[in-house]
């Protein structure tokens, strides 16, 4: 009996043009560029095609899954969640049963009526005072940040060469240097979202060492493990984290404020609010995916500026105008989010190719974010493409992400008071990315404040 792998080899595998395996965690080792040289060959087979994760063995099953690679494909099995379920887990590794029991189904572990419901309770808690407020606090943040970031540096900052300083041109580096993550593109988003949530100043150490923990082991692993990993250290990150704002929820039902914690537990759709460990699951989605995602987009965006000075020079000229643009462009071209996984849950047909009832396939955004069927020249950094229909915040349907507009905010306000207070702020050095099959993680990235920097750095 032929497995699954061998039917795809002969089904995919066409002369002169070995085909990359995904399956192989070597394969989120090599360079980011050639990964999406891998992506760009696999578009152009006819098939999705299957690759393996784990080897058939004694006592247990082959597995594996199909990649859809093609943004259309993607689309399609994103809008279809009847037949493409998040369920049992869309994470790589899923998660195990005795995980999902212990601390309970994410909303993207989730599907139908259920799903619904708790998207329900946590789109109405976002009411228009919370949300008005938010928006300030984004703007407050941000400010703040750069004033931070001002003072380390000694004070300069706009007027040092003035806005016409963000194209090219040689110039001395600030006196300070720093990491670019720590420093500014870590604290956006986790100073928001604590604010939003009401998480007290004193428990907010903790809780961001726990998010490092949590979301440190979603990698590749290295070393003698040839494979991907989720360490015990993970899990009593996610465990301690959620025990903290399930003591908070208790609390706020007992003395609700005007935060979201409070809103969350005491909201009444369909007769439910979110019990303790539905709060927990969905703190640690809003903690672990929401800062992760939306740092590593601003960490990728000032290097995408850094590199492509025209663009930087086009964006500082007129914010307004292409503020909407540049936050499209960096979520396409860096997408946070490599891939989400689904289960088929019936026969399907789709592109021509027949999938089975349990089959996995695994949703590549990185790769549809640059099908040429779609964007033209897609590896193009290029702020005023129009249309700009990516999927880096999934491909619509009932899983797109809840947070798309807070992060949308984040990022604009961020790089408002970035380029017009500290134009001359550049990466001076490509950043560092985290091995992974699951986000474009940027671990570390060098910055500094230029007189006139070169626009000379990044990963290719």
């Amino acid at each position: 009996m032929t497995t699954l792998a061998e039917q795809a080899a002969v089904e995919g595998e066409e002369p002169g043009r070995p085909r990359p395996d995904l399956g192989d965690p070597s394969f989120w080792r090599l360079p980011h560029a050639e990964r999406l040289r891998a992506f760009a060959l696999l578009r152009q087979w006819e098939a999705p095609q299957y690759f393996v994760e784990r080897e058939r063995g004694r006592g247990r099953r082959e597995r594996g899954f199909h990649a859809l690679v093609r943004h259309a494909d993607v689309v399609e099995a994103s809008r279809n969640p009847e037949v493409f379920a998040s369920a049992p887990g869309a994470t790589t590794p899923e998660p195990a049963r005795w995980v999902r029991a212990l601390f309970g189904d994410s909303l993207v572990n989730l599907d139908g009526p259920r799903h619904a419901q708790l998207r329900r309770i946590v789109s109405r808690s976002f009411t228009p005072r919370i949300l008005g407020r938010t928006e300030e606090d984004i703007r407050a943040v941000a400010a703040r940040i750069v004033d931070d970031v001002l003072a380390a540096d000694g004070g300069r900052g706009a007027g040092s060469t003035g806005a016409g300083g963000a194209g090219a041109g040689g110039g001395a580096l600030g006196d300070r240097a720093g990491d670019f993550v720590t420093a500014v593109a870590s604290r956006m988003p986790f100073e928001v979202i604590c604010n939003l949530m009401g998480i007290p100043e004193a428990e907010r150490p903790a809780i961001l060492g726990q998010v490092n923990r949590a979301s440190g082991d979603t990698g590749v692993a290295r070393a003698a493990r040839d494979r991907f990993r989720m360490p015990g250290k993970g899990l009593r990150a996610l465990a301690s984290m959620q025990g903290m704002v399930a003591d908070l929820g208790r609390e706020r039902r007992k003395n609700p404020t005007d935060d979201l914690v409070s809103m969350l537990v005491s909201a009444d759709i369909d007769g439910q609010s979110l019990t303790g460990r539905e709060l927990g699951a969905f703190f640690s989605l809003l903690m672990v995916a929401g800062v992760e995602t939306t740092r590593n987009a601003i960490a990728h965006g000032l290097d995408l500026l850094t590199r492509h000075p025209e663009q930087r020079a086009l964006l500082v000229a007129d914010f307004d105008r292409y503020a909407d643009g540049a936050t499209e462009e960096i979520v396409r071209h860096s997408t946070p989010i490599i891939q989400f996984r689904r289960t088929l849950t019936r026969d399907h047909r789709m592109n021509g190719h027949a999938f089975r009832k349990g089959d996995k396939v695994v949703l590549f955004y990185a790769s549809a974010n640059r099908d040429e069927a779609v964007f033209t020249d897609p590896d193009a950094f290029d702020i005023t493409r129009s249309p700009n229909p990516h999927v880096g915040y999934g491909g619509g349907g009932p899983h797109y992400c809840l947070g798309t507009y807070l992060a949308k905010q984040e990022m604009k306000a961020l790089f408002r008071e970035l380029l017009t207070r500290a134009p001359d702020l550049r990466a001076t050095g490509a950043p560092v990315l985290v091995p992974s099959n699951f986000d474009n993680r940027v671990r570390s990235m060098p910055y500094a404040i230029a007189e006139g920097g070169d626009g000379k750095a990044g990963n290719g």
